[in-house]
């Protein structure tokens, strides 16, 4: 079958959307629109600019659209008539209407190794609970979330310093080689699809805000996980002198308990470790709250009294 022939729609809004869908329009597929969220404020000055998305879209003159909730505002879907949908990330449940509109039907790229971390955070989630080995789903989208057929799955090793902004990175690749190796076979009715086994599903959830702040509760390894699912951005932290101190990087050090959980046991060139309730963190990359990011030994040089102190 022509790609070019075959009119798609993408629905796909940050950066890991963004890269996909360019590849695609470089391989010579026919999008006749973009649906992404809304344009967001960015930054310190909050200026609202467009979403990585949407600056591919403009980029090779693709239509947008950004309904404020899809599930209320898709009669502009019906009027272009597409062959196809293709979801990455889009960040919205699409409903069952739109869904109905496709005759070649909605598939998407899902960043997991389904039927495991449905939902809204499969990538963090994998950092989260240690995974060595995550992947992407190629699926038909159903209206119950991500479970629909899998058609095709594409490997993705997790490596011990990986953290989300890497892993992301990662899986934007894998997503752009599976769509392009599998989308001539699906439209070729060359793909039969296995259903998942629900016995086997496990789900995520949304990081909401309050959970960027690390829970001391937590062993070492369950904190290693948090401070890499949430790095680059946002970053986790804790509060320090009663500021926010954003982690980006940490390694597990030792088991030992040697003092107060939160509490600062070593702060020297070789380390700046934190108590935690079964052992004790090497925390690697800091920001204190309006300054800029720096290695453990510059945050010492600037802290020379930290020894003894608690982060809460």
């Amino acid at each position: 079958m022509d790609k070019s022939s075959i009119k798609i729609i993408f629905m796909g809004t940050p950066s890991i959307s963004a890269q996909v869908f360019e590849r695609m329009i470089l391989d010579g597929y026919h999008f006749v629109g973009l649906v992404a969220q809304p344009d967001r404020p960015v930054g310190r000055k909050k200026i609202l600019e467009p979403v990585p998305a949407k600056k591919v879209a403009e980029k090779y003159n693709i239509p947008v659209f950004q309904p404020l909730k899809i599930r209320h505002d898709y009669d502009f879907l019906k009027e272009l008539k597409p062959d196809l949908i293709i979801t990455l990330a889009y960040g919205q449940i699409v409903p069952q209407g739109v869904l109905d509109i496709p005759q070649y039907g909605c598939l998407n790229l899902h960043g997991s190794l389904l039927p495991k971390y449905r939902g809204a955070s499969p990538i963090q989630a994998a950092l989260i609970n240690d995974e060595n080995v995550t992947g992407v789903t190629l699926m038909e989208m159903t209206a119950k979330m991500d479970a629909g057929r899998m058609y095709a799955k594409e490997i993705v090793n997790i490596d011990p310093k990986d953290n989300s902004t890497s892993l992301f990175e990662k899986i934007s690749l894998a997503a752009g080689d599976l769509i392009l190796r599998e989308l001539p076979n699906y439209l070729d009715n060359k793909l039969i699809g296995e259903p998942q086994n629900e016995d086997e599903a496990t789900f995520c959830y949304t990081i909401k805000d309050d959970e960027e702040k690390l829970n001391l509760e937590n062993g070492v390894h369950t904190l290693l996980g948090w401070i890499r699912a949430l790095s680059e951005e946002p970053g986790a932290y804790l509060y320090f002198d009663n500021e926010i101190l954003k982690i980006y990087d940490a390694a597990i050090a030792n088991d030992k308990v040697e003092g107060q959980v939160g509490e600062i046991v070593k702060a020297d060139k070789n380390g700046l470790y934190l108590q935690c309730k079964d052992g004790q963190l090497a925390l690697l990359s800091l920001k204190q709250q309006g300054k800029n990011k720096m290695d453990y030994k510059s945050f010492i040089n600037g802290h020379q009294n930290i020894l003894g102190k608690t982060l809460k």
